[in-house]
């Protein structure tokens, strides 16, 4: 679980992975998401070391009991995800998630741990509903929406395949997990995602995920 941002496009001083989503943590919900899929899961979190006490001050607060294991997060995604690797098992399938996706179905992680265990690796993503427009050296130009497809996490692969990827990798500067490991020549294998399970990044993000909760506990 990578929870390493600051949060500076939220307009506020706490990281995002800690604000109140319906009176929870966003984090705590995400990390309920696989605690709810599998109890006995091994959740890894990379935190800036900053926040370690806050955090377990707040998991006292909350009476958040779930097991855990929380690792240094680094200066970028790519060094807070390289920690996380070091401590999960080569024989395992590791299942990389933002921290700030708390509306991952269950449906999104079975099917990618599912398909993981076939193809060693497991992308969720989902259709592109917009037109879209290239913009380039002042031209603009159509693309067919059909080619193109939005990236969600978790991602889940091989645990030993990720780590040897992160290990061989020769920048940092990747769009996120599965193109670490595209880059070693391997293929990436694509499962359906869910659009409720978008990443907290704006205010506006705060309140559609608030709305999505409201709506779900209301149909129960």
């Amino acid at each position: 679980m990578v929870a390493g941002g600051s949060g500076s496009r939220m307009n506020s001083g706490l990281p995002k992975q800690f604000l109140l989503l319906n009176g929870l943590p966003v984090l705590m919900r995400s990390i309920r998401a696989f605690y709810l899929f599998d109890p006995a899961i091994l959740v890894v979190i990379a935190l800036p070391n900053s926040y370690h006490l806050y955090w377990q001050e707040l998991c006292e607060k909350y009476n958040f009991k779930i097991d855990q294991q929380v690792v240094k997060g680094g200066d970028s995604r790519f060094l807070s995800v390289r920690n996380s690797l070091e401590v999960i098992p080569d024989d395992y399938l590791v299942a990389i998630h933002d921290g700030v996706r708390p509306l991952v179905s269950q449906k999104t992680i079975s099917s990618a741990f599912r398909e993981a265990e076939v193809y060693g690796n497991a992308i969720p993503v989902i259709p592109i509903n917009e037109s879209i427009r290239k913009v380039e050296g002042g031209l603009n130009e159509p693309v067919s929406r059909d080619l193109l497809r939005i990236i969600q996490t978790p991602q889940v692969f091989n645990a030993k395949a990720i780590k040897n990827a992160y290990a061989r990798a020769d920048h940092t500067d990747f769009a996120d997990d599965a193109s670490v490991l595209e880059s070693t020549g391997e293929k990436l294998h694509l499962v359906e995602g869910n659009t409720e399970n978008i990443k907290i990044t704006l205010p506006s993000d705060l309140l559609f995920a608030e709305a999505i909760i409201l709506k779900a506990s209301l149909s129960d």
